[in-house]
């Protein structure tokens, strides 16, 4: 994508305010890798989509959302969490604030061999949750929006955002990984996904955790 093509579809965001409307699966834009962003906007354009994904992803809600998302195939991401609110959750799932957040041309590493599963979802496959066994710490490595290097080691939830968001630039959702007998709709969500761990869910689903 040229840097004539992108801007082209940007303003047609632009044209509207946030938040847009997202892309669901089943349409090619979260199927194909996407292109390094390297520039191909000018400062106050990439400024507006940034704080058009940022709305977007507060108003869905979600705590990230990558460009594909929004029908754009370059290699941006916006992350936020603000956390869980109950004590037992934030413990077990190490899940503590992240702020907002931009990842540019994103890449992730693991830490060590150690994996965690537990029920994740995604603004792109509306109405599903499931165990997704993710690395549970990774290198980030990537630019920030001002082209500062971004190099850092992160661990629980905030690693697991990473990887979904990165996972998003490279065409990948997380049903590709997922343990899909895990898999529960938005309406048996409270049965299972909302206990600090999937345990009893990979008892009575029959299903392995990591």
């Amino acid at each position: 994508m040229n840097a004539r093509e992108l801007a082209g579809q940007v303003e047609q965001l632009l044209v509207r305010p946030a938040p847009w409307p997202i892309v669901q699966a089943g349409h090619p834009v979260l199927r194909e890798p996407t292109v390094p962003y390297d520039g191909q906007l000018g400062p106050r354009t990439l400024e507006a989509l940034l704080a058009g994904m940022r709305t977007t992803m507060r108003e869905a809600p979600g705590v990230g959302l990558a460009a594909p998302q929004i029908g754009l195939g370059v290699a941006i991401a916006v992350v936020e969490d603000p956390g869980a609110t109950d004590d037992d959750v934030a413990r077990v799932r190490e899940r503590t604030p992240l702020p907002f957040r931009v990842l540019v041309n994103p890449t992730y590493a693991p830490v060590g061999d150690e994996r965690v599963g537990f029920f994740e979802g995604c603004l792109s496959v509306v109405g599903w949750q499931a165990v997704t066994p993710r690395w549970r710490s990774v290198r980030l490595t990537c630019t920030d929006e001002h082209g500062n290097p971004v190099d850092e080691v992160l661990t629980g939830w905030a690693a697991r955002i990473v990887q979904h968001e990165t996972d998003h630039l490279r065409g990948r959702l997380y049903v590709d990984v997922a343990h899909m007998r895990s898999l529960v709709s938005d309406r048996m969500a409270a049965a299972w996904a909302f206990e600090p761990s999937p345990e009893r869910a990979a008892a009575a689903l029959g299903f392995e955790l990591p």
